[in-house]
């Protein structure tokens, strides 16, 4: 019952674009103007340039996340292209990268926090729909690498990397920084938000950095009694609240080790989903409605603990990771109108009915890698790594009397479902450039990773079959590489060309009571292999600069969720192909402004039918995935006076249309999937800095747009769970005004 890719020449199109363009980035390596420092990333597990980096990324700074109040995925998706987000609750999100989605459990995209490696590598513990929505107050940046990153980080990064990187205590000075915030949601009541860092030195070799944060959002969806169901406002109110704190201690120019705790909660009441229109997914009833019989709940918590130590031996240097991280999930989802009948039926008792769950994941890793120092010929790193993760789904259907949480009596267990899984990995990898010539490197990584997996589902009750107990194992090797092929132009200039493939894990398949003939008992993993060319440039002055993608990805055996007897079920279809394009460019045309805008193209397509318990057919686009999408950004910084600095911004990112999760009955009716209107999403921000004192305004959605996120829920087995055939669909926050004020000390 656990809910929830003709191979381009890109060898060829490199060197057509290196012998084109050498003449003209010729004079981009003598400009004669004040040098611009370049961006360091890490993402490659090494210290680079982005133009060192032979594969399409992109890379958030921590202040550009401040200035635009970014607080979670769905804020900075503008700033980076190719990324979407699915997803109806705070929280609770899907990734995607480049259009690999088909809705499975087990996630396309790994999530890194600094170097601890979060969420669940198997596809028994919701992985995909609870990847890391990290706090983004005091970061450094946020790192996203596009394509699949399987020869350096192994399972489940098919799509790519989002890689969290938080700001590292200082030991040189005392720092604090403090922020207060307030805002209005159109429908809604008032949001609150407030940070504070301290960051400050122990001794000459010691530094603490600590931060926390609180965040409370309105809701603005109504239950306005529709069939009986409650008459409440602003339902899906949120809170987001928690804190980190890393100490420092380097006691030498040659060795740093730094200890970190992250502690995160993300509360939330009902999800951010309005009932729709099945057809045309406009919202019913004139406003956001959601059908509230029990209330819903849903509370995550994060905790992450880190150790890493860098030893600087000379010609290499080693580094050590080890990491412990849980990951809890307690939800309640109201079912009333799914099931509620069907109980009174059978048993004759008036009830309202809720599903309860927990989930939760353990996970222990450690890493060890050694890595070359400055090379002439060759840079090189070798690393190990292991993980084990104890994942636990236990559910339980709860009945209550009508219009209360008091349990109702007079009924027996209906069912109670308990899952744990255990997912153990080995792995070894390594990487090296090799300077080929002063201008051209070429890149090699590769990964071995052996898994083995063991999972026991037990469970009873009227409406889990009775009772059960099945277990299941598996084990599984895979090989995982990268080839990348450079030209530089300059110290910012340069083309490549590159392959890759990545993996994410089978595993065993705990079996749905009366499963049928022909329910698999394990599940295969799927693979990608990608190839892909890019130019990266940008002048000294920085006056401009581009970054352009292109990609072909063949997807094989695609993990799918099916639904046997309303139990999920992991299953493999058809493969995928995606071809696609991705741009970023930005231009100064005159001192204190930037333009900047970024955007994707992207044809995601099954190559095949899938099970009809799945709905996909050959041809169709890939969930979510939209045809295109394109942000343009305006910011610009003055003075005011002589001495008060100010700025403001604009951006407006468009969506085009998309397609929604697979409908075998609506697919069959009409010939298409049901298909996600194009929306535009328009933001605004500004502030000026008064001495220590910063005041911001800005306003997000401006337009009131009322994007789709999301469709369907997994409990209704491909059908409606709402009143008068509604579809439940996620949705953009409407209109948000807002200010804050940020003390620096």
């Amino acid at each position: 019952m656990a809910t929830v890719a003709g191979r381009i020449a890109v060898t060829s199109m490199a060197l057509a674009i290196s012998s084109a363009l050498s003449d003209a980035f010729a004079a981009d390596q003598a400009a004669p103007q004040d040098d611009v420092q370049q961006v360091v990333v890490t993402a490659q597990k090494r210290a680079q340039t982005m133009v060192d980096v032979p594969q399409s990324m992109s890379v958030v700074g921590g202040d550009t996340l401040d200035k635009h109040q970014a607080t979670g995925f769905a804020d900075y998706l503008k700033l980076v292209p190719s990324l979407q987000l699915v997803q109806s609750t705070p929280g609770e999100g899907r990734l995607v990268l480049r259009g690999l989605d088909t809705g499975g459990v087990a996630s396309t995209v790994a999530v890194y926090l600094d170097e601890t490696p979060f969420g669940s590598s198997s596809g028994l513990a919701n992985g995909a729909i609870l990847a890391g929505d990290f706090d983004t107050f005091d970061l450094a940046r946020i790192e996203v690498l596009r394509g699949p990153q399987g020869a350096l980080y192994g399972a489940s990064s098919l799509g790519g990397l989002v890689k969290f990187v938080t700001n590292a205590p200082e030991l040189d000075r005392f720092a604090m920084r403090a922020r207060l915030g307030a805002a209005t949601v159109d429908g809604g009541k008032v949001a609150y938000r407030s940070n504070l860092v301290v960051n400050t030195p122990l001794s000459d070799t010691v530094a603490l950095r600590m931060s926390g944060s609180y965040q409370k959002e309105p809701g603005f969806i109504d239950s306005i009694g529709t069939a009986g169901s409650d008459i409440e406002r602003n339902i899906n109110g949120a809170r987001n609240y928690g804190g980190r704190a890393s100490l420092l201690y380097k006691p030498s120019t040659t060795f740093d080790l730094r200890l970190s705790a992250v502690a995160q909660n993300i509360a939330t009441d009902a999800p951010g989903t309005v009932e729709s229109d099945p057809d045309t997914l406009e919202t019913l009833y004139g406003r956001p409605t959601q059908s509230q019989f029990v209330p819903h709940r849903r509370d995550i918590h994060y905790r992450v603990f880190n150790g890493t130590a860098n030893w600087n031996l000379g010609a290499a240097s080693l580094t050590s990771s080890t990491s412990y991280s849980t990951q809890k999930q307690f939800a309640r989802e109201d079912v009333s109108f799914n099931l509620s009948e069907l109980v009174e039926g059978v048993f004759g008792v008036p009830n309202e009915l809720y599903l309860g769950q927990e989930t939760e994941l353990k996970k222990f890793t450690q890493e060890l890698r050694l890595s070359s120092n400055a090379g002439k010929r060759f840079d090189w790193l070798a690393g190990l790594y292991y993980t084990d993760e104890q994942g636990a789904i236990a559910q339980r259907y709860h009945a209550v009397v009508p219009g209360s949480m008091t349990p109702a009596s007079g009924l027996p267990l209906l069912a109670d479902i308990r899952l744990r899984s255990n997912y153990r990995e080995v792995a070894a990898f390594a990487n090296t450039t090799i300077h080929l010539t002063p201008v051209y490197d070429l890149d090699v990584g590769g990964r071995y990773s052996h898994n083995k997996q063991d999972a026991r589902q037990t469970g009873d009750g009227a409406l889990a079959g009775g009772p059960a107990d099945d277990s299941a194992d598996s084990s599984e090797g895979v090989f995982t590489y990268a080839v990348a092929l450079k030209r530089k132009f300059s110290e910012r200039s340069a083309v490549y060309a590159r392959a890759a493939k990545g993996f994410r894990p089978g595993g065993p398949n705990v079996l749905p009571p009366n499963p049928g003939p022909g329910t698999p008992a394990t599940y295969d993993s799927d693979s990608v292999m990608s190839y892909e060319a890019g130019l990266k440039t940008q002048t000294v002055d920085g006056m401009w600069s581009l970054d352009l993608s292109a990609f072909h990805i063949k997807w094989k055996d695609i993990q799918l969720l099916a639904v046997v007897n309303g139990f999920g079920v992991n299953t493999n279809g058809a493969g995928a192909t995606a071809d696609g394009v991705e741009i970023s460019a930005g231009f100064r045309p005159m001192r204190g402004l930037r333009l900047s805008a970024n955007g994707a193209w992207n044809k995601a397509r099954l190559d095949g039918a899938t099970d009809p318990l799945v709905g996909g057919f050959k041809g169709d686009r890939l969930p979510f995935s939209p045809k295109y999408t394109a942000a343009l950004l305006a910011d610009y910084r003055w003075t005011i006076g002589d001495t008060t600095p100010a700025y403001a911004g604009v951006s407006v990112r468009r969506i085009a249309g998309q397609f929604a999760s697979f409908d075998f009955d609506y697919r069959t009716a009409n010939g298409r999937q049901r298909e996600i209107p194009s929306y535009n999403v328009f933001d605004a921000h500004a502030g000026v800095e008064l001495g220590t004192w910063t005041v911001e305004l800005y306003g997000k959605n401006l337009g009131n747009s009322d994007g789709r996120t999301s469709t369907a829920s997994l409990l209704a087995n491909g059908g409606f769970v709402h009143p008068n055939g509604a579809l439940g669909t996620g949705v953009i926050a409407p209109r948000t005004l807002g200010f804050t004020l940020t003390k620096e000390y």
